[in-house]
C-alpha cells in the first residue's frame, strides 16, 4: 500500500537533484526570519516593525548575501540535511559568525546608526537556532518517514524501473511493502511513455536511465522485463550499468513459471542474465520419453552440474534417483534440496569414488540404472597442473570414467552419458588431456558394449559452477576489490549452469553410441568484459574497484575450442546442437588405463609422457596459445 509517507519521499526525491541550489534559498529564507524575529525580541510587538529605519529592507538583503557567500565558501549547502549533526552545527556556527561579523562591521563602517546594536549582536545566535532546527525538523521527519515505509531503520531504497509492461505494474503492487520506493519507469514503447502506470509516471525509453536528472535520487535500478529477449535484458543491463547505481532484477520468466520466486522479489544479477543469448530450445518430450519411470545414477550429483542435473531430471519423474558423491555435505546439500523440491521422487543416497571399481559395480548392480549421467570429475585446471596433483586428475577423470562406464555396462544400463569439457579439445592441460581420454574411453566402451549406448556432451565454461569467475569475481568486488584477470585478451564460450544441464538430457535422448555432443554456444566472451559489467552492475566503477592482470596460469589459454579440426562435426535435429565423431583409438587407451589402475605414484613426467602417447594433440602451451 502506498502511504502519504511514500508520496513524502517520493517528491523529496525529485527535488533532491536541486538540494544545493534549495538549500541555499531556504539558508537565506531562515536567516530573513531571524533578522525579524531578533527586531521583535529586541523592540517589541508595538515597535518592532514601526521603529525601523526606511533603509531596512536594503540592510537585510546585504545581511542575506553575507550569509549566502559565508554558506558557499563553507560548503553549507553541499551538506545532506537527513544525516545533520553536531559536525554539521559547527559548520553553521562558523558561518554564522562570520558572515554575522561581516554584516556588523558594514552597517557600522556605512554609519547605519537607526539598526539596533542588539540586533546586529543576537542575530548570529538566532539564525544558527533557526538554521539547526530547520536540519533537526527535517531529519526528524525523514526517519520518521524512513521507519513508516521500511519498518526499521535502513535506508529508503528508491528505485528506477526499467520496462512499463505487466511484470512492471505487478512488481508496483508489492515492492512497496518491502521497504522500496519507485520513482518512475523507462520503456521504449512510445505509446507508454508520458503515461502512469500505477501512479507513476513514464518517463522516456530505456536510455533515459544515462540523464542524472531522470534518475533523481534513485539509489537502484531494477530491470522488470522477464518475458523480453536475452538481448534485451542483456541491452538494458548494459544501459543501466553506467548510471553507477546498483542494478537489481525481477526473477527470470523460468523462475516465475517454477514458482522459485515472487515477482517482487527482486534479486542481484546471476550469471544468467549476462550470458545474452536465448536458451537452446530443447525436445522436452524426446527427454521425458528416456527418464520418466527409469531409474536414473548420476555420479558426482553434489557438484555444481551434478547438482542441477538432478534438479532437470527430477523433472521428468525418474522411478527412483541414485545420487553417488564423495561429498558427504554435497551429498547432504542436494538430498535436502531435492527433498523439498520434489517430496515424492524416491531418492537414494550413496557415498562413493569413482575411483573404486568394486564399490560401483556393486552400486550398479544393487539399484540397476537405466541411464547414468557422469558428472563426478576434477576440473580445476591450474590445480590438476601441479604435479603431486596430476595422477589424481589422471586417476579420477580416466579411470574414474572407465570404472563408471563399466559398472553401468555390467548392470545392463540403457545409456550411460559423459560429461566433458571444451578444454578436451587440443588440451594444453593435464586436466583437459584426462578429459580427452575420457571420451575416448566412451568411444572404446561403444564399441566393446553394444547393448549400452556410450556418449559424452561437450560444452564450454559454466557461469557460476563452483570454480568458476563469477563467485569469484563477486567476492573480490565484495571485498573492495582489485578484481584479478590472467589476462587482458583471454576469451572463453559460457552457458548457464541450467542450460548445461538440459544440454546432458538432451544428449541422452538423441545420442548415438560413440558420439560427442556440442553446443553451438554462439560469440565467446572477453573475461575482462565480464568483470567489468559485474563491477559496473554492482554500482561501483572501475577506479573504485580496480582490474588487475595477473598472468596466465600453468595449462591455461587464451582461448578454448569447441570442436577440433578434425573432428567430423555433423547437425542434429535440435538447433545449435552439433555431433563430433572421434577416433576411438582403443590400444592407446587401454595401455593408459591399465598403467593408471597399477600406478599409486609416478613422477608427473612420466604421467605427461603417457598422455602424450594416448593424446598426441596434447601439447604444453605456449605463451598461453
Amino acid at each position: 500500500m502506498v502511504t502519504i509517507w511514500h508520496r513524502l519521499d517520493r517528491f523529496l526525491a525529485r527535488l533532491r537533484p536541486h538540494r544545493e541550489p534549495l538549500s541555499l534559498l531556504i539558508d537565506g529564507a531562515v536567516v530573513a526570519v531571524a533578522w525579524n524575529v531578533t527586531y521583535l525580541f529586541r523592540l517589541g510587538f508595538e515597535r518592532w516593525i514601526s521603529a525601523r529605519p526606511d533603509y531596512d529592507g536594503w540592510v537585510l538583503l546585504g545581511v542575506v548575501l553575507a550569509y549566502a557567500a559565508a554558506f558557499s565558501a563553507l560548503k553549507v549547502p553541499q551538506g545532506m540535511w537527513r544525516f545533520s549533526g553536531f559536525g554539521e552545527v559547527k559548520r553553521l556556527a562558523l558561518a554564522c559568525l562570520l558572515a554575522g561579523l561581516a554584516s556588523a562591521v558594514l552597517v557600522l563602517m556605512m554609519q547605519l546608526t537607526k539598526v539596533p546594536r542588539a540586533v546586529l549582536a543576537l542575530h548570529p545566535v538566532v539564525a544558527l537556532m533557526g538554521l539547526a532546527l530547520v536540519r533537526l525538523g527535517y531529519r526528524m521527519v525523514y526517519e520518521h518517514a524512513r521507519a513508516q515505509i521500511t519498518g526499521s531503520d535502513r535506508e529508503i531504497r528508491r528505485a528506477i524501473v526499467l520496462g512499463a509492461g505487466e511484470a512492471a505494474r505487478r512488481l508496483l503492487a508489492g515492492i512497496h511493502q518491502q521497504g522500496w520506493i519507485v520513482l518512475g519507469l523507462l520503456d521504449d514503447d512510445p505509446a507508454k511513455q508520458g503515461a502512469r502506470i500505477a501512479g507513476l509516471p513514464v518517463l522516456g525509453p530505456l536510455a533515459a536511465i544515462a540523464d542524472k536528472a531522470v534518475r533523481g535520487a534513485a539509489t537502484h535500478v531494477i530491470v522488470a522485463m522477464p518475458a523480453a529477449t536475452a538481448a534485451q535484458r542483456r541491452r538494458a543491463l548494459e544501459l543501466a550499468a553506467p548510471s553507477g547505481l546498483p542494478v537489481l532484477t525481477v526473477p527470470s520468466a523460468g523462475e516465475l513459471r517454477d514458482g522459485q520466486s515472487a515477482i517482487e522479489r527482486v534479486r542481484d544479477i546471476e550469471p544468467d542474465d549476462l550470458l545474452g543469448r536465448e536458451p537452446v530450445q530443447l525436445d522436452e518430450a524426446g527427454i521425458g520419453a528416456v527418464l520418466a519411470g527409469k531409474t536414473v545414477l548420476v555420479t558426482g550429483a553434489g557438484g555444481s552440474i551434478g547438482s542441477e542435473l538432478c534438479r532437470q531430471l527430477a523433472r521428468f519423474l525418474p522411478a527412483r534417483l541414485v545420487l553417488y558423491e564423495l561429498s558427504e555435505f554435497n551429498l547432504y546439500s542436494i538430498e535436502q534440496d531435492l527433498g523439498q523440491r520434489f517430496p515424492q521422487l524416491p531418492l537414494v543416497r550413496v557415498i562413493g569414488d569413482v575411483k573404486d571399481l568394486a564399490h560401483l559395480q556393486h552400486t550398479c548392480a544393487q539399484w540397476r540404472p537405466q541411464v547414468v549421467f557422469h558428472a563426478a570429475a576434477f576440473k580445476h585446471v591450474p590445480l590438476m597442473e601441479e604435479d603431486h596433483n596430476a595422477l589424481a586428475a589422471l586417476r579420477n577423470n580416466t579411470l574414474g570414467t572407465w570404472h563408471a562406464a563399466r559398472a553401468a555396462a555390467e548392470a545392463g544400463a540403457e545409456r550411460f552419458v559423459l560429461i566433458s569439457t571444451d578444454k578436451a579439445v587440443n588440451p594444453t592441460n593435464v586436466m583437459g588431456a584426462t578429459k580427452r581420454a575420457a571420451e575416448m574411453v566412451v568411444s572404446m566402451m561403444a564399441a566393446e558394449h553394444p547393448g549400452t549406448r556410450f556418449m559424452a556432451v561437450r560444452f564450454g565454461n559454466v557461469l557460476g559452477s563452483s570454480g568458476s569467475v563469477i563467485p569469484k569475481f563477486k567476492e573480490q568486488i565484495a571485498r573492495g576489490g582489485p578484481v584479478t584477470v590472467t589476462h587482458p585478451d583471454i576469451i572463453r564460450y559460457f552457458m548457464t549452469i541450467p542450460e548445461a544441464a538440459r544440454l546432458v538430457l538432451q544428449a541422452a535422448a538423441i545420442g548415438e553410441s560413440g558420439q560427442v555432443l556440442v553446443l553451438d554456444m554462439g560469440e565467446p566472451v572477453k573475461i575482462v568484459d565480464l568483470a567489468r559489467d559485474l563491477i559496473r552492475l554492482s554500482g561501483r566503477t572501475v577506479d573504485e574497484i580496480p582490474i588487475v592482470f595477473s598472468g596466465l596460469r600453468p595449462g591455461e589459454k587464451l582461448y578454448e575450442e569447441l570442436l577440433a579440426d578434425t573432428d567430423n562435426s555433423l547437425p542434429t535435429r535440435i538447433p545449435r546442437l552439433r555431433i563430433a565423431r572421434l577416433d576411438a583409438r582403443d590400444e592407446g587407451v587401454r595401455q593408459l588405463l591399465a598403467w593408471a589402475t597399477a600406478a599409486s605414484a609416478a613422477p608427473a613426467a612420466v604421467l605427461r609422457a603417457r598422455l602424450t602417447e594416448t593424446v598426441p594433440e596434447y601439447l604444453e602451451p605456449v605463451d598461453g596459445r
